[in-house]
């Protein structure tokens, strides 16, 4: 696609990543020790895509305790990946891991005011060019299209097979790193603002995105996502402050 180019090479430090999406369950952790609300909990919606008819919906008081319908989760579904948590919620959570490993926290937060400071250990969302090396299978990569494979059945949870929901993370095949669900499942906020030119500018060494912008990067596709759209390669965007039925991290 036209802000897949052009082809170029970075070079990223190495870096830890988590091995799964981060699940319902983890997130009630969260939640539960720091009496956190989320976006969606904050204004009261989330919103749903409705494919019939083409446009957004506002899902009333549906949160991260929710499916892809919007119906409470029974704790059964705790290990599936959690859904509607907006980049200020997911940032939020890297934070809290980073107090519970005694690490330096890597944001500092003031409502939607957000600075980071590269030079701690903290966990943080991957970079866009962190989470690409990662799906690619890093310095083990065989070059398939998607995270693990040319087949996308072996590796993803996508629109021909998911029955429009998300799944228990960690239950198709990974990749050449162990590394599960990076293609399809739910899509994946990167820390990076997003540009469609931004690869003509990208430096050669540890890209952070643009300094500035509207939009977070969206990285791997989802449940509800065609195989193109699950490509490693491919790139998306959304506000950081909205919460989605297809979006995690």
């Amino acid at each position: 696609d036209s802000d897949e180019k052009p082809i170029h090479r970075v070079t990223v430090n190495d870096f830890y990543i988590g091995k799964y999406e981060v699940t319902v369950g983890e997130f009630e952790e969260f939640v539960k020790a720091t009496g956190y609300k989320t976006s969606a909990e904050k204004r009261g919606w989330s919103l749903r895509w409705i494919w019939f008819v083409g446009k957004w919906e506002k899902s009333n008081g549906v949160t991260w305790r929710d499916d892809a319908e919007g119906n409470r989760r029974p704790r059964s579904e705790y290990k599936h990946p959690v859904i509607r948590v907006s980049w200020y919620d997911a940032e939020a959570y890297c934070n809290w891991l980073s107090e519970q490993a005694g690490l330096e926290k890597f944001y500092n937060i003031n409502g939607t005011n957000v600075t980071m400071k590269w030079e701690v250990n903290g966990y943080r969302l991957p970079t866009e060019a962190e989470w690409e090396y990662a799906a690619r299978g890093g310095n083990a990569s065989q070059g398939y299209k998607y995270s693990g494979s040319n087949i996308i059945d072996e590796v993803a949870w996508y629109w021909d097979n998911s029955n429009g929901m998300t799944h228990e993370v960690g239950l198709k095949k990974p990749n050449e790193l162990g590394i599960y669900d990076m293609s399809g499942n739910v899509w994946e906020w990167c820390n990076d603002w997003y540009s469609n030119n931004y690869y003509s500018q990208s430096p050669s060494n540890n890209p952070h995105g643009p300094s500035s912008g509207g939009l977070r990067v969206l990285s791997g596709g989802s449940w509800s996502d065609s195989p193109h759209i699950c490509r490693v390669a491919n790139r998306y965007n959304y506000y950081p402050s909205n919460s989605i039925g297809f979006v995690g991290f």
